[in-house]
């Protein structure tokens, strides 16, 4: 049991953000094509954000576990070694960003293994001394949309009175029964500790593996509207186009894949046109 939290959380000159909002993304549930992290991390870049407070890693991951090779490697850290020579080795990390002056707060981090209530005592502690009043998650699950569509974006709220705000930005109401992930729990706990909370989950292609830069752009394009950030997005427009592209090439190389693909986009056009009759 871990008797002071606050005791793992480090800060240097944290800012006053009154009212803002922190943004968090987690790796590894929740990020499929990275679309958790790689959207926290574009605004991090094109932001400037700069680091200014870190979550001691050690009493929260799990580097080893009894079992298979290929088990025991997810859990593990990276290590590099060259001409014999160790040169890295990548532990886990939980660091918050800001860019003067906008009031926006970022969180890129891993979700903790264990002692969920501690790491949550961590974010929450930062929250009041920054002065953030709103907390937004961004994430991603597989499901039945083709990767020639924009992503149907999902939302669930701390409370019901965020829904209607969040669903003028075009969201839809989620509705799931199953394993909980961290930012759930935390989600449990924001009432209590005085801070809305907001999940915003990206519906990806369940048939594609690895990065998607489609999906990053469109979420980061969603947050920069709900968060009033004057951003220029040319770049992850531009990538976007060229990985479409390049899916649909070698999707095209399957001829069951490609009828697969034409059968999700028929499905994923006639839900728009039976919500939009006119």
């Amino acid at each position: 049991m871990i008797e002071n939290p606050q005791d793992l959380l480090t800060t240097r000159d944290p800012p006053k953000v009154d009212g803002g909002t922190m943004v968090l993304a987690f790796s590894g549930w929740m990020d499929g094509g990275e679309v958790s992290t790689g959207t926290v991390e574009r605004l991090v870049e094109l932001l400037g954000a700069q680091p200014f407070a870190w979550i001691d890693p050690e009493p929260f991951y799990i580097y080893n576990i009894p079992g298979t090779m290929e088990l025991s490697a997810l859990f593990r850290p990276a290590v590099e070694i060259e001409e014999g020579v160790i040169t890295s080795i990548e532990m886990p990390s939980s660091t918050f960003y800001y860019r003067d002056p906008n009031d926006v707060v970022l969180f890129v981090g891993k979700e903790p293994n264990l002692n969920w209530r501690a790491f949550g005592e961590c974010i929450f502690r930062l929250t009041h001394q920054v002065g953030i009043s709103r907390i937004l998650f961004v994430g991603s699950f597989g499901g039945p949309v083709p990767h020639t569509r924009q992503p149907r974006l999902y939302v669930t709220c701390s409370s019901s009175e965020l829904v209607p705000e969040m669903e003028q930005y075009g969201v839809r109401r989620s509705g799931y029964e199953g394993p909980g992930s961290f930012t759930s729990y935390l989600m449990t706990r924001a009432e209590h500790e005085g801070i809305e909370m907001v999940s915003l989950v990206a519906e990806i292609p369940g048939y594609l593996q690895g990065v998607n830069p489609m999906c990053i752009e469109a979420v980061t394009r969603r947050l920069a509207q709900m968060l009033q950030l004057p951003l220029d997005l040319d770049s992850l427009r531009a990538a976007s186009t060229q990985w479409e592209l390049q899916v649909s090439s070698a999707v095209e190389e399957s001829e069951e894949l490609a009828e697969e693909v034409r059968d999700l986009e028929k499905n994923y056009d006639d839900e728009l046109l039976e919500m939009d009759p006119e």
